[in-house]
């Protein structure tokens, strides 16, 4: 099912990542497999296992942000009844042929991620998978996760970062920058989406600052872990249930 919601503004970086990620929808799936060698699978059933306490309880709910064509709110649903947001209509249209493919207790709603139409402390879960760097504001983007989570829920955020042995971090960056652009782009038919790439990855915080920015928004108990030596982290934060006076 598809909602359209007519809150999804129309300029600056919104607009611009928008209309790109509509350009590249129809290999989307295609290139993050084949370029990532199938890893970001991996990544997020990892996600999904490290949520799975929270959606095992009962009538739990889980919300998936910026989810594209749905591959990890797929994943989620497999524990609970899962809601998927997106602004691109496009990449929602992709996910809804593989919805109707299968037996998925997933909604899609077209909006924005900062402005999401759900009330306050909806869900058990919130996730977002390589959609926060995206954001025109991080910190409205996380505050926007705490505001949807319930109280004794997490958040899930699973974005590229940095890799962390020096070696291995050049290796990567020649990949990233050199040759992920020139097969991304070809395939994609896109000019410039998978030099964006590289871009907004090396402009977003490292694990520790993106840590301390999800504190900062009031989460507690957080960490991260670094998969495949730092090419992705998976940051996890609780919003803890108030005290009764």
């Amino acid at each position: 099912m598809q909602i359209h919601v007519d809150n999804l503004g129309g300029s600056g970086k919104a607009a611009r990542v928008r209309s790109m990620f509509a350009e590249i929808a129809p290999r989307y799936d295609l290139l993050n497999h084949v370029l990532s060698l199938n890893i970001d699978k991996r990544w997020r059933r990892f996600v999904t296992r490290e949520v799975a306490e929270q959606l095992r309880r009962p009538g739990a709910m889980a919300l998936d942000l910026c989810c594209g064509t749905a591959e990890l709110s797929m994943e989620l649903a497999s524990l609970a009844p899962t809601v998927g947001v997106d602004f691109c209509h496009p990449m929602l249209m992709h996910g809804l042929k593989k919805l109707r493919a299968g037996a998925f207790s997933v909604k899609l709603v077209e909006a924005d991620a900062l402005r999401c139409p759900m009330a306050d402390e909806s869900f058990d879960v919130v996730t977002m998978a390589f959609g926060l760097r995206n954001l025109e504001s991080i910190d409205s983007g996380l505050g926007e996760v705490y505001r949807l989570l319930k109280p004794g829920g997490r958040a899930a955020v699973l974005e590229f970062s940095h890799p962390q042995i020096p070696i291995f971090r050049s290796l990567f960056h020649f990949y990233f920058t050199k040759v992920l652009p020139r097969v991304g782009n070809a395939v994609s038919g896109s000019s410039f989406a998978y030099n964006y790439l590289p871009e907004s990855v090396l402009a977003f915080p490292n694990q520790k600052a993106l840590a301390d920015a999800m504190r900062a928004v009031g989460f507690s108990s957080v960490r991260y872990y670094n998969l495949a030596g730092g090419i992705a982290a998976l940051h996890l934060g609780d919003k803890h249930v108030r005290s009764q006076k």
